[in-house]
């Protein structure tokens, strides 16, 4: 134990070192951690019964049907997954028949990924249940409220990709 912690075993007895506190229930990594985990547990039970999907292949299928077609690189880039948990979510997906892999016609070094047919039934399946727990969130805010919750969240989403080295940004 250093010298600068030594004695340190309270809350009480670190306010009175003058050290920093962090007050992990107003801290917004966590709070905002807490709230993604429960939300994403909470969405993840609709697709993992009834589709045996896991969070990240939802989320691949999810990006596939609103941005798609895309190269792995891109379901990284727009959904802030790292490289292996994309090649996992891919492999899983494409092995079950979700989704479709091509090499890119204008670079054959790439690959493309697309929803089958069986991948858009399952997102289409899901999407209104999912809103429906949206909406089970929601519930209790105004209009107002949520319109404002949306700009602070763009607006945290926009300081915190300035404030992060890019390789570095991860929704995990």
């Amino acid at each position: 134990m250093d010298s600068t912690t030594r004695g340190l075993d309270t809350i009480d007895d670190v306010e009175a070192s003058g050290m920093p506190v962090l007050d992990l229930e107003r801290f917004l990594p966590y709070r905002l951690s807490l709230l993604a985990n429960t939300v994403s547990r909470l969405l993840a039970r609709l697709y993992d019964q009834e589709h045996g999907l896991t969070v990240a292949e939802w989320r691949l299928i999810a990006i596939l049907a609103r941005f798609g077609p895309l190269s792995a690189n891109d379901v990284c880039d727009r959904s802030a997954m790292d490289k292996v948990r994309v090649s996992r979510a891919v492999s899983r997906a494409t092995g079950a028949g979700l989704v479709d892999r091509q090499i890119d016609g204008q670079d054959r070094r790439r690959s493309v990924l697309s929803l089958t047919p069986r991948g858009r039934a399952i997102h289409d399946h899901v999407v209104p249940l999912a809103l429906d727990r949206q909406e089970q969130v929601l519930a209790g805010l105004s209009e107002e409220e949520r319109e404002q919750l949306s700009l602070l969240l763009d607006k945290l989403l926009t300081n915190a990709v300035r404030a992060a080295p890019r390789d570095h940004i991860s929704a995990d």
